[in-house]
Formats: structure tokens, C-alpha cells, sequence
């Protein structure tokens, strides 16, 4: 999935000139349990491709490159809900090209660019 994810947005958008924003690094959603999590694969294969790669999550407190939500969210080009925890809720993204891959706020679940 992490590779398929990569392609994807490769063959839509100049990633090199992008940063990414991973929302949630943990393995399932509300918890912190970051083993075998999918998150940290397509972190380590989008720093490849893209300008910068930012991640955050409120759960996981033992990776401290993890960044606040609203450093991530203001610095990032595209948005990619990775875990979706609850407290991802309510947010917006104005502007942002948002991929949203569990259709957690009920929009294509592919690419979704909200205004």
C-alpha cells in the first residue's frame, strides 16, 4: 500500500517540490503501539521522492521527530491521514491537498482537495 500510495501521487504532482505531512504513525487508530506500523514504511519511501516528508501523532510519544499537528499541518503541501485517530475528527485543511485513505472525513478516499 505505502509504495502504491507513493506512485499515485508521484503521477500527479511534483513531490521533489512538496512536502508531505504523515498524520498518525501508529499501527491502529487511538492507541500508541507503533510496531509494524505501514506509516514509518511510506515515511522512509516518500523521503525519497519529496521535498520534505513531516509526521505527527498524539499517541506515540517515543519518536521524537514527530512534530505538533499544527506545525505539520501549516508547513505541508499534501496531507496524508495515515491513522485515523479520533482526534483527526473535526480538522480542516484549507488549501491542502488531502489523501484520506480510510475515508475518515467522507470524501474521496483517494485524493481530495478541500477549499
Amino acid at each position: 500500500m505505502p509504495i502504491f500510495i507513493v506512485e499515485d501521487l508521484a503521477s500527479r504532482y511534483r513531490l521533489d517540490e512538496m512536502t508531505v505531512g504523515l498524520l498518525g504513525m501508529a499501527f491502529k487508530a487511538n492507541n500508541d503501539d507503533s510496531r509494524s506500523s505501514l506509516s514509518y514504511k511510506l515515511k522512509k519511501i516518500l523521503t525519497f521522492h519529496a521535498k520534505q516528508v513531516l509526521t505527527t501523532d498524539p499517541h506515540v510519544t517515543t519518536d521524537p521527530t514527530l512534530l505538533p499537528l499544527d506545525q505539520v499541518v501549516e508547513l505541508s503541501d499534501i496531507i496524508i491521514l495515515c491513522t485515523p485517530h479520533s482526534a483527526y475528527k473535526d480538522l480542516t485543511f484549507p488549501g491542502k491537498i488531502v489523501i484520506d485513505i480510510w475515508n475518515f472525513w467522507r470524501h474521496d478516499p483517494v485524493s481530495a482537495v478541500q477549499a
